[in-house]
């Protein structure tokens, strides 16, 4: 049996990583190192091909399925649906890794919905699209001919977020903040973006006076003009000395981009010592509502209708209304 790893669990086996390149390590002895690149998401897919090994009809687990499905569907993914879908599949393997295939019924996703549903609504939910999405790739790679399980088993009502961050508790937890911290909070709030967005902000994206991202989760591409404070927070970031100046705009101390767990353990540790409730993903919403024209909005965000970015921003604070009198 490996080593259990220290960092890095979000990782697939046998891919590591030193300073800021991502390296696949042969399970046979000589060791050898083979380097994958900076990015994550390419390494991933270089990954993906140097595991590929296509695994015996004959063992139609849940849990050979599961492997072929993480090694050849999941890299293609954003990088955050990646994430998440490795704890979803952790999850399934946990009830059915051993299970076969063709054995999966629909009442034994009923039951692990409801069960799974007890303490984790929205979780059970994903993990049961999840459970259907590979079902159907068994069935397209020839593992089955049964009907997909998941097929009329609805989930979890889901009601969403309608949590607005208010101007003094944004501040409250800005100023108790790591200055990486206030930089990402600035940041999300004056362009709206998700939290793994902003975290690859680059310096190389500044050009032309805007400021250019294409969002990992809709692929969307953006340039958001540079101007007023977001101009100066740029300005701020740039110009602030450092011991190591590297490629991105929310970076540590060595010059590394800074990362989501560390950008949640900074968020959190802030949040405490100010008392706030309120999460980062919240600060995309409070841009959105505080902007209060639709279309402006929905441009900024990046949603493809006018009625997405309604419904996003109305369930914050509700409708404006006149009083009877």
């Amino acid at each position: 049996m490996g080593r259990h790893r220290s960092q890095d669990f979000n990782l697939p086996p046998r891919m590591h990583r030193k300073g800021d390149t991502f390296y696949y390590v042969t399970s046979t002895k000589p060791r050898k190192w083979i380097k994958l690149g900076k990015d994550l998401h390419q390494a991933r897919l270089q990954w993906a091909e140097l595991e590929r090994e296509v695994p015996s009809h004959d063992d139609k687990s849940f849990a050979i399925i599961a492997k072929r499905y993480e090694r050849d569907i999941i890299p293609g993914k954003a990088v955050r649906t990646q994430r998440d879908n490795l704890a979803e599949l952790a999850k399934l393997l946990e009830v059915f890794g051993a299970v076969p295939i063709d054995a999966i019924r629909p009442q034994d996703v009923r039951t692990y919905l409801d069960l799974r549903g007890q303490t984790a609504k929205v979780r059970a939910n994903r993990e049961r699209a999840l459970l259907s999405h590979i079902f159907n790739q068994a069935r397209a790679w020839g593992y089955t001919d049964a009907p997909n399980p998941c097929a009329g088993i609805k989930g979890h009502k889901e009601t969403g977020r309608d949590r607005y961050v208010e101007d003094d508790e944004f501040k409250a937890v800005w100023e108790k903040g790591h200055y990486t911290l206030q930089d990402a909070m600035d940041l999300a709030l004056l362009t709206g973006q998700r939290p793994a967005d902003v975290l690859k902000l680059a310096r190389a994206d500044i050009r032309d006076g805007a400021l250019h991202l294409r969002q990992n989760k809709t692929g969307k591409k953006l340039a958001i003009e540079i101007t007023g404070e977001l101009a100066q927070v740029i300005d701020r970031i740039t110009g602030r000395p450092a011991k190591v100046k590297g490629a991105w705009l929310i970076q540590d101390e060595n010059g590394q981009p800074l990362t989501y767990w560390m950008l949640r353990n900074r968020f959190d540790e802030a949040r405490e010592a100010a008392g706030a409730t309120f999460q980062f993903r919240d600060i995309r919403a409070k841009a959105a509502t505080d902007i209060g024209d639709l279309g402006h909005a929905q441009k900024l965000l990046g949603h493809k209708t006018r009625d997405m970015t309604e419904h996003y921003t109305r369930q914050r604070r509700g409708d404006r209304v006149k009083p009877l009198r």
